[in-house]
């Protein structure tokens, strides 16, 4: 692997359980350590958990903390209280995305943004870009913090057990403060896998016990060391948005179907003007200049990022695949394409440029797989 290629505080337990490691952004992470498949199925069914400690955190303190917030992102702030998070939208002057993250409300003037590890860098550059209308600062955590998601139905029992704290009235993506080995720590219920679960973020310096410490009280769960393979398969069976692929800096929030998280009451904030066009011709049934569809596969085939989508005769592009794979828990293979908004519409048929071959597919409901409550 190329020196240059960071490590997370977890590296030497990954490799030393045998994990496949990868160059994933810039940095050593497992692919998978048993097998894509079992890890994926021990989410589904028991509980997995995986190191995200590659992903960016930052911090925005200060007196107009919110309004900044409110400036740069899509979703509004303002509705969050202390000891609660949301799922959002940094934004471009166009109304695309620099990056979707996690925002965490740590006090009124204080908040912790969780940002995707290949656009960090960029990110906070883009915040810090609008500071100066702001009473308000930008730092940079990322080499602070160790992230480690517990996923599954027993992800409950095992973070309860290896942090000492009750979680039952913990709702969906709230989260809790608690010290750790006399360490303040942020326990929240997310994740990126479409099960109940947890996000554990600590101190880089607490990681390797923090990750023992779960894997010993998993033991009896069937808990599994999960790579970013499975990471991949669960989110796309939940259909969840990667940058990169269903989202980027040429894409809205309509047009990757994430228009819940656009908030216009809230006022003008950067890119809404056309936020604001759009939502006019969604409502008035008018069609965008594409959207995201779900599809599943006819056959064994797998649709693949930048595989053409055609229409029903195979003559015409109308779209791209955007992420595909096997769905362990559904068995079929499915996918996420951009395509243009001509009326089609849950079960109609498509076919998908497979190397040198044409292959059917069937655009279906997302997500594809939703758990049980």
């Amino acid at each position: 692997m190329p020196t240059d290629v960071r490590k997370t505080p977890l590296f030497d337990a990954h490799v030393a359980a045998g994990g496949r490691m990868v160059d994933f952004s810039g940095w050593h992470l497992p692919v998978q350590y048993s097998g894509l498949i079992d890890e994926h199925r021990a989410v589904r069914n028991a509980v997995g958990m995986f190191d995200v400690s590659h992903m960016g955190e930052a911090r925005v303190r200060g007196p107009q903390a919110l309004e900044f917030l409110q400036w740069v992102t899509c979703n509004d702030v303002a509705r969050l209280r202390d000891g609660r998070a949301h799922y959002t939208g940094l934004m471009t002057e166009d109304g695309t995305f620099v990056d979707d993250l996690l925002i965490y409300r740590l006090a009124a003037t204080e908040y912790l943004l969780v940002l995707n590890a290949a656009n960090t860098q960029k990110d906070v550059a883009h915040l810090r870009a609008y500071l100066s209308d702001f009473d308000c600062e930008v730092i940079d955590e990322s080499a602070d913090w160790c992230q480690i998601a517990v996923q599954g139905p027993a992800s409950q029992q095992v973070c309860e057990a290896a942090c000492g704290i009750e979680l039952a009235a913990l709702r969906y993506y709230r989260f809790l403060n608690h010290d750790i080995q006399d360490a303040s720590c942020i326990i929240s219920r997310t994740g990126y896998t479409g099960e109940d679960g947890f996000e554990i973020y600590a101190p880089a310096a607490l990681a390797t016990s923090i990750w023992d410490g779960c894997l010993a009280a998993g033991h009896e769960h069937g808990i599994q060391p999960a790579g970013l393979g499975a990471r991949d398969t669960l989110r796309l069976e939940a259909a969840m948005a990667l940058y990169g692929h269903e989202i980027d800096d040429t894409t809205t929030p309509y047009q990757a179907n994430l228009g819940w998280i656009v908030k216009p009451a809230k006022g003008e904030f950067l890119g809404s003007r056309r936020l604001a066009d759009e939502k006019r011709r969604l409502d008035a049934g008018q069609p965008l200049e594409r959207r995201l569809v779900g599809l599943e596969m006819s056959g064994r085939a797998i649709a693949r990022q930048g595989y053409p989508v055609l229409d029903a005769a195979g003559e015409r592009t109308i779209g791209i695949v955007t992420s595909g794979s096997p769905a362990p828990a559904l068995g079929s293979n499915i996918a996420l394409a951009h395509v243009t908004d001509d009326g089609l519409s849950t079960g109609h048929d498509v076919k998908i440029g497979v190397r040198k071959r044409v292959e059917s597919a069937t655009i279906v409901e997302t997500p594809f797989y939703k758990r049980e409550r």
